[in-house]
């Protein structure tokens, strides 16, 4: 399905001039070449352009190569040139070491190179004539490495000549640019169809993705970009062992995918993984995403609800259109109707979301969901919804989930990549969120008694619950805010610590390094029974040294009535959760009070 997906994708692109022709690539070029009539070099221009970027609070100039569209470029490991070279080795057959240019090497690569890549293009271009490739031709001929070992053009580019990439044009005319020639164009697409027909053992058959009978690609091409992965790239679809071969189909004859598929759907992920309003990360996953539309307001609302980012619509745009979602969420009106006031989107276009992770040379498929958009953007809104509570800061991203299950203390940033991916379908599906999710946020509020309580794992904990309660068709208990009618014991027992650590902190004026969450939070969480009356009987030592006591006994009072005197024995995971809650929203109630106390003064 998903390779279908990207062809189906790649055809959107192409019609809305998004993505390459056939037989073409981007090259990332650093220096334009000018060559005289004769063939000789009059100049090297930088060719790189300004570009912005966010370093902390401030933006920041820098030089970044340019992108040029050339024919296809090789992505073989050995000795291969391209028609129109744009590597400093093959252009010019020279090693730069040591602040020197030579032509010898150990494994007299630059001899090779440079010999395969004059042959080739000599023979390409005979024929064809125009100024700029006349020229190109005459620098051919005439380049000797061994004569060019001090050529001043070369050395002024020092240490960077290896890494660089080039392109020529015509001496005082940088609009003739050997790439861009029509004549060149011209034979490279005849080479290619020619190329096509006289492929020597092509194998025809029935194309899994098209259906139609077409020739059958051996080798697929590189997906750059995944996170983790070769910079060199890696290949969703390949078989080089002879036990992945079928009724003797060797390589990628055994997907029976069609040359022209293959290059459809990796020219698509290309282009997807080269656009961050089409990817986020999640953990060691790369996430892609895309509409089956022209519109890119979709992808971008997405990106904006998931990983926080926009960059088609205004921020002002985008903040509006969510929170008029948000709203609609908690009032329980999300329909497609709904949804197509507020953002004026089509509801029912098909959404894609697909998890790449790298293995090797290999790409692996971790998840690929595809939904309605406005199922997901239903389920995204009720996801948010869910997580709101009292003290929210803002929308909660995935990012920042992730970040809550892992402790402050460890060097290591990474969970289970099997539980992210869970959270993930969980949001998009809007179904309950695995039960591990909640184990972990708890025993994470256990363990990190030293750090403060936060909305997001506050949020987290609520979100299951009440996921859970509405899965088993039950009332929903648990509140934004704190809830003085909640007569849940678990509940009521969070709410009771809170008070009872807000008393100890005013006995001692709010001078305490350690309180009573420090040593009995995780146990009274557990086994309140056993806990409480020893918190209890402190309480009675801190009521004597507040200046209001009163307030503080008709708090604990009313608790303990609503609690019957009784505290549970053991409290299961919902109900620690729960407990969690009360706790929570006791103190931010405690934290609202004084806000508002401090802004009458």
């Amino acid at each position: 399905m998903l390779v279908k997906a990207l062809c189906d994708y790649y055809d959107i692109l192409a019609e809305t001039g998004q993505v390459l022709p056939v037989g073409y690539s981007n090259v990332k070029v650093h220096y334009l070449v000018a060559l005289t009539p004769d063939g000789k070099i009059d100049g090297i221009i930088d060719w790189q352009v300004t570009e912005n970027y966010q370093a902390g609070n401030k933006i920041k100039e820098r030089q970044v190569p340019r992108n040029v569209i050339m024919p296809k470029r090789t992505e073989a490991t050995k000795i291969e040139s391209n028609i129109i070279e744009h590597r400093s080795l093959y252009l010019f057959g020279l090693n730069f070491e040591n602040g020197a240019l030579t032509p010898y090497d150990e494994k007299k690569k630059a001899v090779k190179s440079h010999t395969d890549f004059t042959e080739k293009n000599k023979e390409f271009l005979a024929g064809i004539n125009s100024p700029v490739v006349n020229a190109y031709l005459n620098f051919i001929i005439n380049w000797n490495p061994e004569d060019e070992v001090n050529n001043q053009f070369l050395l002024n580019i020092g240490k960077k000549y290896s890494n660089s990439y080039f392109a020529f044009c015509l001496s005082g005319r940088p609009d003739l640019l050997l790439h861009e020639d029509a004549a060149v164009k011209q034979k490279w697409e005849s080479y290619l169809e020619k190329q096509a027909e006289e492929e020597e053992n092509k194998v025809v058959s029935q194309c899994a993705v098209t259906g139609e009978a077409e020739t059958i690609a051996r080798i697929h091409g590189k997906i750059k970009g995944i996170v983790g992965g070769m910079s060199s790239g890696g290949t969703l679809i390949g078989f080089n062992n002879s036990s992945d071969e079928s009724y003797g189909n060797e390589q990628s004859y055994n997907s029976n995918i069609s040359q022209k598929a293959a290059v459809k759907y990796v020219e698509a992920l290309n282009f997807l993984l080269a656009d961050k309003n089409h990817k986020t990360v999640l953990d060691d996953v790369t996430v892609l995403f895309w509409a089956v539309s022209k519109e890119e307001k979709y992808s971008d609302l997405f990106s904006a609800l998931i990983s926080g980012s926009s960059e088609i619509m205004s921020s002002e745009q985008t903040e509006e259109m969510l929170s008029e979602l948000m709203s609609a969420a908690r009032r329980g009106n999300v329909s497609s109707e709904r949804i197509a006031d507020i953002s004026g989107i089509d509801p029912n276009v098909d959404f894609y979301i697909a998890g790449l992770k790298p293995n090797s040379s290999r790409i692996s498929v971790k998840f690929l969901y595809r939904r309605k958009y406005g199922e997901i953007l239903h389920n995204i809104a009720s996801h948010q919804n869910d997580l709101e509570i009292v003290g929210q800061a803002g929308r909660v991203e995935l990012w920042q989930i992730k970040r809550e299950l892992i402790s402050p203390k460890s060097s290591n940033e990474s969970i289970d990549p099997a539980l992210l991916s869970k959270i993930f379908e969980a949001v998009l599906y809007g179904t309950a969120y695995p039960d591990y999710l909640m184990s972990q946020v708890i025993r994470r509020v256990k363990t990190d008694t030293d750090q403060k309580f936060n909305y997001i794992r506050a949020g987290l904990i609520k979100a299951c619950i009440i996921r859970k309660q509405r899965q088993l068709c039950q009332e929903e208990e648990l509140k934004v805010a704190l809830d003085r009618e909640n007569t849940n014991s678990a509940y009521l027992c969070g709410r009771l610590f809170a008070v009872l650590e807000k008393l100890q902190q005013a006995a001692s004026n709010n001078s305490l390094n350690r309180t009573i969450k420090d040593s009995y939070f995780a146990s009274a969480a557990s086994k309140p029974a056993v806990i409480f009356p020893k918190l209890m009987k402190l309480a009675q030592n801190h009521l004597g040294k507040v200046n209001a006591p009163v307030f503080y006994n008709k708090q604990i009072g009313e608790i303990v009535d609503m609690l019957d005197q009784t505290f549970p024995e053991v409290l299961q995971l919902v109900e620690q959760g729960k407990f969690m809650i009360g706790y929570y929203q006791q103190m931010e109630s405690f934290f609202e009070k004084k806000e508002k106390t401090d802004k009458e003064m």
